[in-house]
This record gives C-alpha cells, sequence and structure tokens, in this order.
C-alpha cells in the first residue's frame, strides 16, 4: 500500500471544501495539501526522519490536525498527547517514546524544557490560535512536498492507553491498521464527499483523530471544525451538516437542548456515538425527540473500532451492534481462549486488519494480549445475542470510562495510597448523568489528621489529568474485602450505585 495520507487525501478533489475554522474561514482540499507540506518540510528541517516520533500536546486546532498529517506524510510517527495530562505524566511518555521533536503549548514551554535534555529532541510551540514556533518556520517551506513511501506495517502512530499496574501502554498503530479501519467505516456508515461531520472531538483520542477525522478524509467530506462541544451550538449547526460523532455525553447535554426536535434534527442523516457506554434510556429518549436513532459502535485504542449496529435495520439500545465486515469477532473462557456458546458472557477476543502491531517497547506485555491464533485480549467482557448483536457487560481489566477518557483505578490509587494518612483506597467507576461514568475514591485512613473530600482532591490536582481525578470521595473504616482478602469492588460499586443521581 502507499503512505496514509496519500490513501486518506485520494478522493477529496482540490477546489472541494475540507475544513470549516471557527472564524468561518474554509480550508480546502488544496489548502491541506499546501498546509501539510509546509509542516512536512519543517519537520525534516527540524531533523525529524522516517519512523521517528513526534510527541504533540496541544490544544485544538486545524494546524494540529495538520501537523498529524505532515507527520504521517513525512513517514513519522505520530504521538498525540491528552492536553490534560501533567509535567509528570508527560515526562514518562516523553521518556518511553523517545521522541525527535516535541510540539507544546507555549504556557508550559519552560516546564517540557526540562523534560528534552536526557533524550535529546527538539523542542517548538504551537497555541490555543495555531500560532507559534512551528507554524513561524513551515510559513518559510515549500507548499510541495513529495510523501514518503511507506508500507501498510510501517508505524503511523503511538497511542498511550493506560495501564492497569500504573505504567501506560503505547499501542502501535499502522498506516495499514488506519486505512483499513477508515475504509471499512466509509462504506459500513455510507460516507461520500457530500456529508459534512461536525467535529467537536478531541484530537488526542482515536475517536477524534483516526474515527472522525480518517473517515471524513476518505470519503472526500468536509468538517466543522470546532475546538470542543457545545451543545447549543452544535445544534445550531445541524441544518448545515449531516453527521455528529461524539462520545454519550454530547447526547445527554442534547437532550437538555429544548429546541432538540424532529425538525431541528431533519436534515442530519447519522448520529454516531462511542468511547463508552450509551445508556439505554438515552437512546431511547432520542428516538423520541428526534425520531432519529443513535448509531453505537465499540472501539478501542488497540484496535479502532470493532462493532458497529448497523446503518439499516435495528439499531439495538444496550449493544455494540455486529462485527465489522473485516473483523472477526469470538466471546472467549478468560483463562483457556475457548469459544463460548452464543448467550454466554466471556471475554471478547478480536482479529483483523485494525488489530494494533503491539505496545511500544513491551514485548512480554504485548505477547500476553494475544491468543496463540493471533486474537487479541480486549479485556471486556461480553456476550453475543440470538441475533448475533454484541453486548458488553463489564470490563475484566476494570477500566473506567468517563466522558469518553479511560481511566484505571490502579493508576488513580497509587496517588491516593502516597497521601499522607491514608491506609488503602479503592477507585470505582459509578453511573454519573453527563460523564457515563464518575470516577469515585473509597478511602479507608488511619484516623489521624483531618481528612475531606476537598482536601484529598486537591492534593491529586497536579499529579493526575482532571478527568483521572475523583469526582467524589468516600471516607470508610475498612474496605469490605472477600474469603481471599481480595477488595470487594462490586460490592461498593452497588453500595454507592446512586451517589451521583439527581447531579
Amino acid at each position: 500500500m502507499s503512505n496514509l495520507f496519500d490513501t486518506l487525501t485520494a478522493n477529496g478533489a482540490s477546489d472541494a471544501p475540507f475544513l470549516e475554522r471557527l472564524d468561518g474561514r474554509v480550508d480546502s482540499y488544496a489548502d491541506l495539501q499546501a498546509h501539510t507540506a509546509r509542516l512536512a518540510n519543517t519537520l525534516v528541517a527540524l531533523g525529524v526522519r522516517p519512523g521517528d516520533r513526534v510527541a504533540v500536546q496541544v490544544e485544538k486546532t486545524p494546524e494540529n490536525l495538520y501537523l498529524y498529517l505532515a507527520t504521517i506524510r513525512a513517514g513519522a510517527v505520530f504521538l498525540p498527547l491528552n492536553t490534560a495530562y501533567t509535567i509528570r505524566e508527560l515526562d514518562y511518555f516523553i521518556g518511553d517514546a523517545g521522541p525527535k521533536l516535541i510540539v507544546c503549548d507555549p504556557a508550559v514551554l519552560e516546564d517540557v524544557e526540562g523534560l528534552v535534555d536526557p533524550i535529546d529532541a527538539r523542542l517548538v510551540t504551537l497555541d490555543a490560535n495555531g500560532q507559534g514556533e512551528l507554524t513561524d518556520i513551515a510559513a518559510t517551506r515549500s507548499t510541495t512536498f513529495a510523501t514518503v513511501p511507506r508500507e501498510a506495517g510501517d508505524l503511523a502512530a503511538i497511542c498511550y492507553t493506560s495501564g492497569t499496574t500504573g505504567r501506560s501502554k503505547g499501542a502501535m498503530l499502522t498506516h495499514g491498521n488506519l486505512a483499513s479501519n477508515a475504509a471499512t467505516l466509509v462504506a459500513l456508515w455510507r460516507f461520500t464527499a457530500a456529508d459534512i461531520l461536525i467535529h467537536a472531538l478531541p484530537i488526542y483520542h482515536v475517536h477524534g483523530l483516526f474515527v472522525a477525522t480518517n473517515v471524513m478524509l476518505m470519503a472526500g467530506g468536509s468538517m466543522i471544525f470546532r475546538s470542543k462541544f457545545d451543545a447549543a451550538e452544535a445544534l445550531g449547526l445541524f441544518p448545515r451538516a449531516t453527521a455528529l460523532m461524539g462520545v454519550p455525553t454530547f447526547y445527554t447535554r442534547l437532550l437538555a437542548q429544548s429546541d432538540l426536535t424532529p425538525e431541528a434534527t431533519a436534515g442530519m442523516r447519522l448520529f454516531i456515538s462511542g468511547s463508552a457506554p450509551l445508556l439505554a434510556d438515552v437512546h431511547v429518549d432520542w428516538s423520541a425527540r428526534t425520531g432519529k436513532a443513535i448509531l453505537e459502535r465499540y472501539g478501542m485504542t488497540e484496535t479502532g473500532m470493532n462493532t458497529s449496529n448497523p446503518y439499516d435495520g435495528d439499531r439495538v439500545a444496550g449493544t455494540v451492534g455486529f462485527p465489522l465486515p473485516d473483523v472477526a469477532l469470538r466471546i472467549a473462557d478468560p483463562d483457556t481462549g475457548a469459544s463460548l456458546a452464543q448467550g454466554e458472557i466471556g471475554m471478547i477476543e478480536v482479529k483483523g486488519p485494525n488489530v494494533f502491531a503491539g505496545y511500544w517497547n513491551m514485548p512480554e506485555k504485548t505477547a500476553a494480549e494475544f491468543r496463540a491464533d493471533g486474537f487479541f485480549i480486549t479485556g471486556d467482557l461480553g456476550k453475543l445475542d440470538d441475533r448475533g448483536y454484541v453486548h458488553i457487560v463489564g470490563r475484566g481489566k476494570d477500566l473506567i470510562i468517563s466522558g469518553g477518557f479511560n481511566v484505571y483505578p490502579k493508576e488513580v490509587e497509587e496517588e491516593l495510597d502516597a497521601l499522607p494518612g491514608v491506609v488503602e483506597s479503592a477507585v470505582i467507576g459509578l453511573p454519573h448523568p453527563d460523564l457515563g461514568e464518575g470516577v469515585t475514591a473509597v478511602v479507608a485512613t488511619s484516623g489521624k489528621g483531618a481528612f475531606s473530600e476537598d482536601a484529598v482532591i486537591a492534593a491529586l490536582k497536579d499529579r493526575l489529568a482532571r478527568f483521572k481525578q475523583p469526582k467524589r470521595v468516600i471516607f470508610v473504616a475498612d474496605l469490605p474485602r472477600n474469603a481471599m482478602g481480595k477488595v470487594q469492588k462490586a460490592l461498593l460499586r452497588e453500595t454507592y450505585a446512586a451517589l451521583y443521581k439527581g447531579d
């Protein structure tokens, strides 16, 4: 195959619109080619070579998106980093990935400079307005660039996903992984050059970067590009758009808008939800208010999309639909990997061209996550119903998905347990009306010292990204345990299930 950049941009007519900026200016596909060429030339001038990593922690702007495309065009490996990550977290990612270039916001330049010396990386800035040292250099560069040839197995990106042991893992995604998934979704969801997507998702996340962006590029369609999601603004954009991709929070907030009616959504062809479970009530309420059914799908950082409810046919609330046409999916015994019968609950395992190449610098972890026959063990528990729909019933890895972001309890627990006076903690996800799941800490203390919920949350402010920080802290004398001494998180989830009701 060719470089992912050429594959993604092959269907975009040069004079067709690609991206509408916040100020109303529209970039065409010809502009995309020029912008990415300038940036690709800039990367080469800064010493980036094919296979080198480019780490990016900046706000969402068109220039940030073009930097992603320029990176893969230059044959390098894009490393998107959540803007909420603290310097402490950033230190780990940079040390692990060893990027050749780091692009950061000018506001954190001094802090990031202290992380660069040990790895001999270049550092340039890009601010929330899409301006900085990077674009200053790019303005002087040529608008032509010979795309670097890449094979299907060459890396295009590394995306870090939280680790159950507290150590994040870098999922290696190839040109073939991303191209195959985008092509499948374009066909399955029937995107064409006539489609206009409201793009309000982050682009340091697989959903916004590789699903929304790659799908629209491959279809030759266009995007109304917004730095963040605002329900009232999104509703006002519906008459000019055909599709919205969002997390469940988008839809709960839209349902709170009194103007959400069948008339308001009449021109919208497709509403897609993912990154976290969509509550069945939200699915039902949306259909009742708009006359349209949300299409829920299931994916993960390591695989892109695995399943989708159908474009035609029943979009069943509480399910994530069928395996994609090129994805093999089975429900297996977690211990043996043996396939289970229809209706039985087991581990969801997948195999296909979408499945990643492994974890960066973690060969043993990679080997442990794949079966001998090549199936990837997702860590999600599920079942198949009698119609073949996939139901996700739990997460074997204890993952919390809050606002569409992955949070592993162990990572939060380690920070809590390090606080003076904390004997032990258990972090759980509880149903939250806005976030899907609220990160919740149950803390056992020594009884010494004054503890308050606000004090604990404040203590974690600079130690964890905001989305990982507990929304509530509950104090107990002891954590409940089973006969084997293991903390009973299921009991805690049951006990405090209604904590966020009314929020």
